[in-house]
């Protein structure tokens, strides 16, 4: 039997850097991954796919519709080879997948493929072509989350489909419904409606990405209702039907009216579930909570204390980014480091184009708590690299400490959004100002510039292109 000072169950963001980190700390590590290849949901149907056609398709749309303003002209009809897009996708991933592989050994990381079940808090059997057993000295659970579902909802991955089948499907929908308007909706949404398809959102909140500030989702609203989304709020699903090739969604609106849609496919978009499957947890005496979470203590230990838990498997945001931080934490924890997580300053983006990005504390968030606040915000039409490339949607919100001036949150949409974020992380990781900000020399012309007038707008009102 082979030991380990410590194995990973899982091979997404959280598990293999988790690997990787104590392979650097020198500990003996295994991962074990129940599926043939490495990286978990993002790499292969989640994160990273996802992008791939969210790229094509922005391009796509580009030629057909923004490229004659740039005086660029094709003759004949630009067309979609959906096949040959999902085949760039899916070279991507195994790209991707490959350098996990590549990782893995460079890091002396034994990988086993198989399903791993604790025997006990010490004991692990991994049942792939062959049974095997393991003994880990201690583990880390990273084994992710799985699309959710409605009780009444029978996803039969062909009409009734969830993000996975979304993927790959084999023909643009003529009429795209979309039960669900969160992030996966919303950027799978757009990657059809660039290619032709008609999309209608149902959601049940009264606001689309409703967990991110009020003024990112009003905004969203607006650009996406331009694009010709057919957005629906405070709609209550209660029957998905499918009928030969077309899917009847029924829905109560906010006056308790029913209404109904009717599409050939029907993406199922309303959230992810923790996914223990198979782990047989208790065995190893580790708790779950009511809603299937791994039960942690701070420092994301279970009730067995030599195994940890990390990721969409326990409580949080579901992030790839917040998932690797916390592999980290646990590996450095294991070598008797100190490491730290602040939660308030894990980014979450939306990857439809405008981009949308946020961290820290919503304006709803603030008023709740009481806190004292001041707001700067800037259009990001004002720009003159916004101009340049006709990407004129969007702003940069900043909010501030009324009394301190530190910064609470930064809340933005626009183009190259994802990466923005990132200035207004390193900025309250140091606890910055509005006006510590606002003095940094940004380089012209960018798109990040709207991050230093959101600041001058938020000390003392002071924008200066606006």
């Amino acid at each position: 039997m082979n030991s380990y000072d410590v194995a990973v169950i899982g091979s997404g963001p959280g598990g293999y850097v988790a690997a990787i980190r104590c392979a650097q700390l020198g500990m003996k590590t295994a991962i074990i991954e129940k599926y043939n290849s490495l990286g978990g949901t993002c790499l292969n149907v989640g994160c990273i796919p996802s992008k791939a056609l969210l790229d094509s398709s922005h391009h796509y749309e580009d030629a057909v519709k923004h490229f004659e303003e740039h005086g660029i002209e094709i003759p004949g009809d630009v067309e979609v080879n959906l096949e040959k897009m999902i085949a760039r996708k899916q070279s991507v991933v195994d790209q991707t997948v490959g350098g996990i592989d590549f990782l893995m050994n460079k890091n002396k990381i034994d990988v086993y493929h198989g399903l791993g079940s604790f025997k006990d808090a010490t004991h692990i059997t991994i049942a792939g072509d062959e049974t095997i057993e393991i003994e880990a000295k201690n583990t880390i659970i990273a084994t992710g989350s799985k699309p959710s579902s409605l009780p009444f909802i029978k996803i039969d991955k062909e009409r009734i489909i969830t993000s996975t089948e979304a993927l790959k499907l084999k023909e643009v929908p003529k009429h795209l419904i979309v039960i669900g308007g969160g992030v996966i909706g919303l950027e799978l949404g757009q990657v059809y409606k660039r290619l032709g398809a008609e999309v209608s959102v149902v959601e049940y909140l009264d606001r689309i990405i409703p967990t991110m500030d009020s003024g990112l989702s009003k905004e969203l609203n607006k650009v996406l209702k331009k694009q010709k989304f057919n957005i629906n709020v405070s709609h209550k699903v209660k029957s998905v039907e499918r009928k030969g090739d077309e899917v009847i969604v029924k829905a109560d609106d906010k006056k308790g009216n029913e209404v109904e849609f009717k599409g050939d496919y029907c993406l199922v978009s309303v959230g992810r579930r923790p996914y223990t499957d198979g782990l047989n947890a208790e065995a190893a005496g580790v708790k779950l909570t009511d809603r299937g979470q791994i039960e942690v203590n701070d420092h994301l230990q279970t009730s067995a204390k030599n195994i940890y838990a990390i990721g969409d498997v326990v409580k949080g945001a579901m992030l790839a980014h917040k998932a690797e931080e916390e592999g980290v934490f646990v590996a450095e924890t294991l070598a008797g480091q100190k490491p730290h997580i602040d939660y308030n300053l894990i980014p979450g983006v939306v990857y439809t184009w405008p981009e949308v990005a946020a961290v820290g504390k919503t304006e709803e968030q603030l008023k709740e708590a009481g806190v004292a606040y001041k707001t700067g915000q800037f259009p990001m039409r004002a720009l003159g690299r916004s101009r340049a490339s006709m990407d004129l949607d969007g702003f940069v919100k900043i909010l501030a400490d009324k009394n301190t001036d530190e910064i609470l949150g930064v809340h933005m949409v626009g183009a190259r959004a994802a990466d923005m974020i990132a200035e207004a992380v390193v900025a309250m990781e140091y606890r910055a100002s509005a006006e510590d900000v606002s003095r940094m020399s940004h380089a012209h012309p960018t798109f990040t510039e709207a991050i230093k007038e959101a600041a001058l707008a938020a000390t003392e009102d002071r924008a200066l292109h606006m």
